[in-house]
């Protein structure tokens, strides 16, 4: 095997090892008490992904593995914005407080959801992700 082919295999193993985490903090949520969106954002699972991302993305550059990279942060940190403004928005406007958060929360989920999925599916396909 070249040394290019065991780097790119080793990267999308790494690339895995990532849907995994984030996979496993949404289990976590829809099966535990968190709710799907606190387990994604805050879950231990999926902090040491958006720290591996950071640290192995450059080994990917370059390749149709950079776009999965790129996929998992803004799942992320998109998620994160969203959560914060829906809340801050709610919370602020409204004044009703957290019990109307939950429908932007449930969205916000589902759409955690639908990225982790999408994104674990074009993998296995060899394929990048376009945003």
């Amino acid at each position: 095997m070249e040394n290019t082919e065991r780097s790119t295999s080793s990267v999308v193993t790494w690339v895995h090892v990532v849907y995994a985490l984030h996979a496993f903090s949404l289990l976590t949520g829809i099966l535990g008490a968190a709710t799907v969106v606190g387990a994604f954002l805050t879950g231990w699972p999926s902090i040491i992904a958006v720290i591996l991302n950071y640290v192995k993305r450059s080994e990917a550059r370059g390749t149709w593995l950079e776009s999965h990279f790129r996929w998992q942060i803004r799942t992320f940190w998109f998620g994160s914005l969203w959560i914060f403004l829906c809340i801050c928005f709610i919370v602020m406007t409204l004044g009703i407080g957290l019990i109307i958060a939950w429908l932007p929360m449930g969205i916000v989920g589902l759409w955690f959801v639908y990225r982790i999925a999408r994104g674990w599916v074009a993998l296995n396909d060899q394929r990048p992700m376009y945003a």
